[in-house]
């Protein structure tokens, strides 16, 4: 390799060999793709990777005149018959994810016959008239059959792409974009090859669009894994939702019944209210992004406004919010003061405060949620604990916010809620 030619071929090829390992480490070792895209991707990037060293071992080899012509022309065979894997895995790929069944598919058997003719045309190649080496040049010379085996291959490209379109409805827009990226570059460099001697570029070509494929599906795969975490987390609420308190609606509905004779206007208005807040409940439920913090608020004092029909005295609420202008997860506000009610409500031992406050900050919104109930116990936090534990991951998935528990100085509890810039838009 004493040319500029070889010496950018051979860094071509370690280039090839370098970004292949990183992928095959990437393979084995990020989290996010299920076990069979994990087997999958390691599986490829080792194919690629032993394609890398092989024609690695070509390039150090040609033009040694002690290497016999038979041993030089089974490491090319070699070579070429790695380098045809990954066109047979990507249809796999395919219709793995298109959830077709690979023993009955026409793509699957007509890309295998495309194969086997590009077995017969290399092994006939190879082993028979596939170039003319001699210790003197070291070099192969084409013979026609050569550029018809390669098209072989470039139909299998063709064959998937056109497979991609036709099953275009099966994928995501990141798997689509993907398979484009792994297909076209390598049907590219197989046309290159047909007529300049470009298997550096091959080699490059295929571990480049295969790392680039892997980052879109691993991609893909993790915001499908939030989108399915979203969901679960969605569906506590909604169950949370359903399931409300059997005492608070019976005993809501008992003040009703008691003011309709005592106090008919008050009876009105708590029954306003609590139709108010029903109605929230369940618009909570069907929404699935983030809402206005003043809705929420709505939301909230519709609850706080039948519960203080039933203490009456014994519940005082203050509200101090001059920063309503930014988006939350539902449901988020409304169970944490529902939640201190629940806990820190105790007749005997006089009234319960609660006070709601709201602030703008540097980093975004926080809101505040402080009572003198009877406190929190800080070994409590990392107990399970299934409002807080939903309210959580919804504030972390659906806006990045975090949300904290601590004691009150005086007594009580105090739980603080921060959420990003992100989540602090405009309600516009």
């Amino acid at each position: 390799m004493s040319d500029w030619n070889n010496v950018i071929i051979f860094s071509i090829i370690i280039a090839a060999i370098i970004i292949s390992g990183f992928g095959l480490w990437a393979a084995v070792a990020m989290p996010g793709p299920d076990r069979w895209n994990k087997r999958f991707f390691r599986n490829y990037f080792i194919i690629l990777f032993l394609g890398g060293i092989s024609g690695l071992v070509d390039v150090t080899l040609a033009g040694d005149p002690s290497l016999s012509a038979l041993l030089y022309i089974s490491i090319a065979f070699l070579e070429c018959m790695i380098l045809s894997l990954p066109l047979l895995m990507m249809t796999v790929y395919l219709l793995h994810i298109c959830g077709k069944d690979l023993r009955s598919n026409r793509l699957w058997r007509t890309v295998l016959g495309m194969w086997a003719v590009f077995l017969i045309l290399l092994f006939a190649i190879s082993f028979n008239a596939y170039s003319t080496f001699t210790a003197a040049d070291s070099q192969y010379y084409r013979v026609p059959l050569y550029t018809f085996m390669l098209l072989a291959l470039v139909a299998i490209l063709a064959l998937d792409f056109a497979g991609m379109i036709r099953y275009r409805k099966r994928l995501t827009h990141k798997e689509f974009l993907g398979l484009s990226i792994a297909l076209l570059p390598m049907m590219a460099a197989l046309i290159i090859q047909i007529f300049f001697d470009a298997y550096a570029l091959l080699d490059i070509s295929y571990v480049t669009a295969a790392l680039v494929m892997y980052s879109f599906i691993l991609s893909d795969q993790v915001e499908r894994e939030l989108r399915y975490l979203r969901e679960i987390a969605n569906q506590r609420a909604s169950i949370t939702v359903l399931r409300m308190r059997p005492h608070y609606i019976y005993n809501t509905l008992m003040s009703i019944y008691s003011l309709c004779n005592i106090d008919p206007q008050r009876a009105r208005q708590v029954t306003m209210d609590f139709t108010n807040y029903l109605r929230k409940n369940f618009d909570a439920v069907a929404s699935d992004s983030t809402i206005p913090f003043s809705a929420e608020l709505e939301h909230t004092r519709a609850y706080l406004a039948v519960e203080q029909a039933q203490y009456e005295e014994q519940l005082v609420v203050e509200y101090d919010t001059p920063f309503t202008f930014f988006r939350l997860p539902p449901l988020t506000l409304q169970p944490l003061v529902e939640n201190a009610v629940k806990h820190g409500m105790n007749p005997d031992e006089g009234p319960l405060h609660i006070s709601i406050s709201t602030r703008q900050t540097d980093s975004g919104a926080e809101i505040t949620v402080k009572d003198d109930g009877p406190g929190f116990d800080p070994s409590d936090e990392n107990k399970s604990h299934t409002t807080l534990t939903n309210i959580r991951q919804r504030l972390e998935m659906m806006s990045g916010g975090i949300l904290h528990i601590t004691s009150g100085k005086g007594g009580g509890t105090v739980v603080t809620v921060k959420i990003p810039k992100a989540g602090s838009v405009s309600e516009g």
